[in-house]
C-alpha cells in the first residue's frame, strides 16, 4: 500500500507573505528592535544583524526600509521624539490654571523619564555624536517647537493673571525642568554611592519630584531676587 505523502509545510510561507504585505508592521518591529539595541549598546556598539534577528527580519529588509545603520538611528531618534511630543500634547496644559500647567509639565517630564529610560540613553548617545543626526533631521527639529510655544502661553497667562512674577525665556524654563529630572536619574547610581543614600527608592523619587515642583513654581511665583 503506498504511503501517504508527507504534509506540506505552508505556514512559514504564509507568514513570510504576510510580512511582505505589511510594511508598516515590518518598520515598527525593526524600530522597536533598533531602539532596544541602540539604547543598550550605543550607535557604535549596535549591530544590524542583532537588530534584524530581534525584529524577525533580515538585513536586506532593514536596509530596504532605512538605508543604513546611521539612517536607522536617526529614525529611532525621530520615533522617540514623536512619542514624547504626542504624550505631552495629551496634557492639555492650556486648559488649566498656569501654575497647574507648570506642575503637570514637571510631573510629566519626571514620570516620562522614569518610564522610558531608553529615551535618556538615546540622548546620551546622540550627544556623544554632537547631535549630527538631529541637526540633519528637519522633522525632529519641528517636533520640538510646540512644547516651547505651549510653555510661552502658560507663562503669559500666569503673568497676566498675577500668578507669576518671573518672566523667563520658555526655552530656558523647559531646559531647567528637563535638567532637574535628567541629572538625578542619569546619575542615580553615582549619587547614591557618593552620598550613601539609596536615591532609587520610591520615597526618594517622590521627594525629588516634590522638590523639583517647589523649586520651579517658587521661582515663577516670586521672581528673581
Amino acid at each position: 500500500m503506498p504511503r501517504d505523502p508527507a504534509p506540506r509545510k505552508r505556514a512559514p510561507v504564509r507568514r513570510a507573505a504576510a510580512a511582505t504585505r505589511d510594511p508598516g508592521a515590518n518598520r515598527a518591529r525593526i524600530l522597536d528592535a533598533a531602539t532596544a539595541e541602540f539604547a543598550r549598546c550605543g550607535l557604535g556598539g549596535a549591530r544590524v544583524d542583532r537588530i534584524a534577528a530581534a525584529a524577525g527580519a533580515n538585513k536586506r529588509m532593514l536596509y530596504y526600509y532605512f538605508g543604513n545603520k546611521e539612517a536607522l538611528f536617526t529614525a529611532v531618534l525621530a520615533a522617540a521624539y514623536e512619542h514624547i511630543r504626542a504624550a505631552e500634547a495629551k496634557l492639555s496644559l492650556q486648559d488649566v490654571a498656569p501654575d497647574e500647567g507648570v506642575r503637570r509639565m514637571v510631573a510629566f517630564t519626571w514620570d516620562y523619564y522614569l518610564a522610558h529610560p531608553e529615551f535618556l540613553t538615546l540622548l546620551n548617545t546622540e550627544n556623544l555624536h554632537e547631535a549630527r543626526h538631529l541637526a540633519g533631521s528637519p522633522k525632529i527639529r519641528a517636533m520640538n517647537s510646540p512644547v516651547i510655544a505651549t510653555l510661552a502661553g502658560i507663562l503669559r497667562r500666569g503673568r497676566r493673571e498675577g500668578i507669576f512674577r518671573a518672566s523667563p525665556d520658555p526655552l530656558q524654563l523647559y531646559i531647567s525642568i528637563a535638567a532637574l529630572a535628567y541629572f538625578f536619574l542619569s546619575n542615580n547610581h553615582t549619587l547614591s554611592a557618593v552620598f550613601d543614600r539609596n536615591l532609587a527608592r520610591p520615597a526618594a523619587r517622590r521627594a525629588r519630584l516634590a522638590h523639583m515642583t517647589e523649586l520651579v513654581l517658587g521661582y515663577l511665583r516670586h521672581g528673581p531676587g
